[in-house]
């Protein structure tokens, strides 16, 4: 099992920034990526950005620079730098273990214009 536990969201005008967080607990030696997804009402979950056991990093194109994922140890971090409205959505952290999915709980992040 895994247990993801995100923090960082919170309410910023546009233009401003955010740092999330997503600390993974239990079995994560087996993991080889961690995620950020985020889901706005009555849609699917998007894939934000990727970061992989090497160090190797991928990004939505919607993110157009803006954001950085960076890992340390067991924690995994969304650096969101100006942020837009269209950012306005509730974060979730991811990894897998084998076939399983494990998702954390979320943290909200409005963007106010």
């Amino acid at each position: 099992q895994v247990q993801l536990r995100e923090s960082g969201g919170g309410l910023v005008r546009a233009g401003g920034s955010l740092r999330l967080s997503c600390v993974a607990s239990g079995s994560i030696s087996s993991i080889n990526f961690m995620r950020w997804y985020r889901q706005t009402p009555g849609n699917d979950r998007e894939l934000v950005a990727s970061i992989f056991r090497g160090g190797d990093t991928d990004y939505a194109d919607f993110v157009e620079g803006r954001f950085t994922i960076s890992r340390d140890d067991a924690t995994v971090y969304l650096q969101m730098n100006s942020l837009k409205p269209e950012d306005t959505a509730v974060y979730y952290c991811n990894v897998w273990r084998g076939p399983v999915p494990f998702w954390g709980q979320g943290t909200q992040v409005t963007v106010s214009s």
